[in-house]
């Protein structure tokens, strides 16, 4: 199961993780977060042990959302060693998201 991640736990979670780390930044009145919800969910039972996989709740996590900008959501972000290497904006199938954390492991 994907982790919550908060303004609070965001940087023990994800920024200071020895693993690389999938953020999906979503709402609960966001139709296609609602979509890539499930894809996540999957992702994190698939690299389970192997990443981490977190959701940040943009409506209660301002802090984390601006400081990495997130203007448009989902938007998935993809960070190893504490930076961000890659990012999906927008509802897309589970292939391009494993892919994109493969090339991470």
């Amino acid at each position: 199961m994907a982790i919550e991640l908060t303004d609070a736990n965001f940087e023990e979670l994800a920024i200071n993780s020895d693993k690389p780390v999938v953020v999906d930044f979503w709402a609960e009145w966001c139709g296609p977060c609602r979509m890539v919800g499930p894809i996540v969910e999957e992702l994190a039972k698939d690299y389970d042990g192997r990443a981490v996989v977190g959701k940040v709740d943009v409506d209660n996590n301002n802090e984390i959302s601006a400081k990495f900008g997130i203007r448009n959501i989902p938007t998935i972000l993809f960070l190893k060693n504490g930076e961000v290497v890659d990012k999906q904006v927008g509802a897309v199938q589970k292939s391009a998201l494993a892919e994109k954390l493969d090339k991470l492991l």
